[in-house]
């Protein structure tokens, strides 16, 4: 079973090969984006203050020992997501979409692609701003293990990656189109005897998958 990097350049989790087929091929692997523990961390944050303002000034004795220990509610509650949060991963394989959540109780929710009938992502001002996004997938069942797929880092990277896996021949047409263009028919043949190479203008650059990071 081969195992590939994740678009961040890191080695896809060794905890994901046991849900896959023994021929099946991990294409990419991702976190969701930090931004899913906003939420948790801002009231976490906004609790403290709260909770530090009120014993300061007003309460005191018992009220203010109430007062931290639901700040310490709040705190365990961010500890929790960020736990969950670590062990997470939207994978993309050679055969499946794959969707594992869960630090005690796993889940995995999957979907093949032979049976992705469209797949779109839509981006809110946060997450233009963040970079993440948020993938829906459709199939014909009415009964759909996965269909939104939050948080995604990477968002268009990781899009054109699963078209082009979900329509491999307007893929291969469209480096076709590419390399026409890159390399033209009446450029001289290099194993031409004939022809001087030595002030070639043309550079030429291979194409390729861009996962750094770099969100538009």
């Amino acid at each position: 079973m081969a195992q590939s990097t994740s678009p961040t350049g890191t080695k896809a989790p060794v905890s994901i090969n046991k849900y896959l087929l023994p021929r099946e091929v991990q294409v990419a692997t991702v976190r969701q984006h930090p931004a899913v523990l906003i939420p948790a961390s801002a009231l976490a944050l906004a609790g403290l203050l709260i909770a530090g303002l009120l014993t300061a000034t007003v309460v005191r004795g018992v009220i203010s020992a109430l007062i931290w220990i639901a700040w310490g509610f709040l705190l365990l509650r961010l500890v929790w997501k960020i736990c969950n949060w670590a062990v997470d991963y939207f994978v993309v394989t050679t055969e499946r979409l794959l969707l594992a959540t869960g630090f005690l109780t796993r889940r995995v929710a999957m979907m093949p692609l032979s049976k992705v009938q469209d797949m779109s992502f839509r981006r809110s001002f946060p997450g233009r701003l963040l970079g993440y996004g948020e993938f829906i997938v459709e199939s014909a069942s009415q009964d759909q293990a996965l269909r939104n797929i939050e948080y995604i880092p990477y968002p268009e990277q990781l899009y054109l990656l699963v078209c082009g896996m979900l329509f491999p021949s307007s893929a291969d047409d469209a480096e076709d189109d590419h390399s026409r263009q890159e390399f033209p028919d009446d450029r001289p043949d290099p194993q031409d005897g004939r022809q001087d190479f030595s002030d070639d203008p043309w550079d030429f650059h291979g194409g390729g998958q861009d996962f750094s990071g770099n969100d538009p």
